[in-house]
């Protein structure tokens, strides 16, 4: 009964594909499987030459970096991200958050982590949004992975504008000074898994694990969603 239920809800509201906007079939979920096929995924975690160590390169300390998918704009992913982002559409985070911690968890590399941060978002702005993408991200990675998450060590401070247009040295200048940590004692000792959205100049994550590295013993990774490094 139920399913006939769902059968006909569906046929006057279909649930759509977050990439493609086209109505989900019945066993699939926030994407359709032809997107899901298509989506431009790096492969980075499964390499130990990455290149996405260079962003951090010099900078902070950082033991693995990765990210599922290749950001370029208009493409799939960029409109995926702008749902998640802006767009209320906060599942896709843990959606695609679960999708890449289950193959995270098969990487030796990635076994050690001890607990996942989200990027925090200044309570202003959170209060604008409703939700913290980042977080959606690490609920859904630390499903995957089987590893707890926290949102009550890693903060913001202050609130920043938006970093979209800016260079890399306006980003750093933009954030170099709005985070903080609290409770300290959580992550002594600790792997931890630093996550976002989008990984781009670095200039956000690299402000957050500034912070993080201060701790005594923490050593950090990172992993996000999407590169715009190629």
């Amino acid at each position: 009964m139920k399913q006939f239920i769902d059968n006909i809800f569906s046929m006057f509201y279909p649930r759509l594909c977050v990439g493609c906007g086209n109505a989900l079939r019945q066993n699939e979920e926030l994407l359709c499987l032809p997107c899901l096929l298509h989506l431009p995924e790096t492969h980075f975690h499964q390499q130990h030459d990455q290149v996405l160590r260079d962003v951090f390169a010099g900078r902070v300390p950082v033991r693995e970096v990765a990210s599922l998918l290749y950001y370029n704009k208009g493409s799939i992913v960029q409109h995926i991200l702008h749902q998640l982002k802006y767009k209320g559409e906060k599942e896709i985070g843990r959606y695609l958050g679960s999708y890449y911690g289950r193959q995270l968890a098969k990487e030796p590399r990635f076994r050690s982590v001890d607990c996942i941060l989200p990027i925090p978002l200044h309570s202003r702005k959170l209060r604008k949004r409703g939700y913290n993408q980042s977080e959606w991200i690490a609920m859904g990675l630390s499903e995957g992975m089987g590893i707890s998450y926290l949102t009550d060590v890693l903060v913001r401070t202050q609130f920043t504008e938006t970093q979209t247009k800016k260079s890399r040295f306006n980003r750093w200048e933009n954030v170099k000074e709005v985070f903080g940590v609290q409770h300290p004692e959580k992550i002594r000792y600790k792997h931890v898994l630093v996550c976002d959205d989008v990984l781009t100049t670095g200039a956000t994550m690299e402000a957050a694990i500034q912070h993080l590295v201060g701790i005594e013993g923490v050593t950090v990774s990172v992993v996000t969603l999407a590169t715009a490094t190629h």
